[in-house]
């Protein structure tokens, strides 16, 4: 692997900002200093930009295997690097869904042929597949992931014994996606009774209610308080859920954590006249003060990371009616930039970015050497101009499906190099494909 000279680079990592020079060799960076002056294969003169650990995105759905026609584990992870994500956690509601070790390890399998990013990719649970579950190796996984709410396929979790089971006898991080399935259901009901089936996308945020979403994740710290599990619950989506979590613990004796995504803090439901359909997601977005909500828990620390929920469709699929419509949305390009640009904001800092988007989730997640930029780390980073404006449209879009809920967005900053286990993966709008991201070991 070719050794990379970072000279002059604005470092931002644990909470500061200093110039230096950082020599990657081997995949890890072996120096950083004010000023170093080895010979390397590749020099980068990184003046007048700002490096930050490269982004570990804990919830994507690259739709490999069976939903390829939407994405592919090497079309998205390709797009993630240009956006500065440089590892991603993959979720198991595939075709087949990821309910099996053997599903899993094939996943795995088409990750280190394809895969530009580092990856990781959940366990799936189910209502009848725990000991399954229970053989999943707790270093080399990332979490098991259980849906309580609706999901596809047999990934519905909603018995009371299976989730007893789950959160009782499971020795690794349980992720869920929390939304109350009666609640939902019965707002589904109400609508049509009115509606018939001529409901709004405008009506989203009021069918997957505040209500559906506290009820689920209240119930799930509750089961996780009970039975001392480590949970970390996905996508809070209002501000009401945000009072369940903790700001007083530091992260690394926290046993319950929660997740941000990047829809949830730029979007409002002002924003369904304009965007439709493309800003459909489950959980859904909500209200103004929601998201200035989930904004303040996350620079307080009371929510922990911020992610994605990369889930893309073709623009045929979205273009159908509300109901018929799937949800979700493709992100991993835009997400860093997005974040930004509510830095350029005055909202957030470049500090708070690299701690949420890559320090955070390293922590979270117990993961081996990577997320802080720090000598003998795994060199996963990004370089970013503050100063190089851009336009988010079709042609740009990296992803299979080949659009963005931020087309026509002018972006203030832009991403211009990324590092990935110290292979220079992303440079300039130049991919380097020759060497694949690596996966994921977790300290646990």
């Amino acid at each position: 692997m070719a050794s990379i000279l970072i000279k002059a680079a604005t470092i931002v990592n644990e909470g500061r900002q200093f110039v230096a020079d950082i020599l990657v060799s081997n995949g890890l960076i072996e120096r950083i200093d004010a000023q170093i002056d080895t010979m390397a294969d590749q020099e980068i003169n990184a003046e007048g930009l700002h490096l930050l650990p490269g982004c570990i995105d804990d919830q994507v759905h690259f739709r490999e295997p069976g939903l390829t026609h939407k994405a592919e584990i090497y079309t998205e992870a390709r797009a993630a690097v240009a956006g500065g994500i440089t590892s991603f956690m993959e979720m198991p509601n595939t075709v087949p869904n990821t309910l099996t070790q053997q599903l899993l390890q094939d996943k795995y399998d088409v990750a280190a042929r394809r895969s530009l990013a580092n990856y990781s990719f959940y366990m799936g649970a189910s209502n009848d597949n725990l000991e399954e579950v229970l053989e999943t190796d707790i270093y080399n996984v990332c979490g098991v992931k259980v849906f309580m709410g609706s999901s596809t396929g047999n990934m519905l979790v909603d018995n009371p014994r299976t989730l007893e089971n789950l959160f009782s006898r499971s020795p690794m991080l349980i992720a869920t996606h929390c939304e109350d399935e009666h609640t939902i259901q019965k707002n589904l009901a109400y609508y049509k009774e009115q509606l018939g089936n001529d409901i709004t996308i405008d009506y989203h945020p009021k069918i997957r209610s505040t209500e559906a979403c506290y009820l689920s994740s209240s119930m799930a710290v509750q089961l996780a308080k009970q039975h001392g599990a480590r949970l970390h619950i996905l996508h809070i989506s209002t501000a009401k859920e945000t009072e369940l979590f903790n700001n007083t613990i530091p992260l690394q004796d926290k046993k319950i954590t929660a997740e941000a995504c990047v829809h949830h803090l730029w979007f409002s439901e002002e924003d369904y006249t304009t965007k439709g359909n493309l800003i459909k997601w489950n959980p859904a977005v909500k209200t103004k003060a929601d998201r200035d909500g989930i904004l303040q828990a996350v620079l307080d620390g009371r929510i922990d990371v911020i992610a994605t929920d990369h889930a893309p469709h073709t623009m045929a699929e979205k273009d159908q009616p509300y109901l018929q419509a799937p949800s979700g949305g493709p992100l991993v390009q835009h997400a860093l930039p997005a974040l930004l640009a509510l830095h350029q904001q005055g909202k957030m800092t470049l500090e708070q970015i690299a701690q949420k988007t890559a320090h955070n989730v390293a922590t979270c997640f117990q993961i081996e050497k990577r997320g802080f930029i720090c000598e003998g780390y795994w060199a996963d980073m990004v370089l970013v101009n503050l100063n190089q404006p851009w336009q988010a449209t079709p042609d740009n879009a990296l992803y299979k499906c080949g659009w963005s809920p931020f087309d026509g967005t002018t972006f203030p900053a832009s991403i211009v190099h990324t590092v990935v286990s110290g292979h220079l993966a992303y440079s300039n709008g130049n991919f380097n494909e020759t060497i694949k991201g690596q996966r994921l070991a977790f300290n646990r």
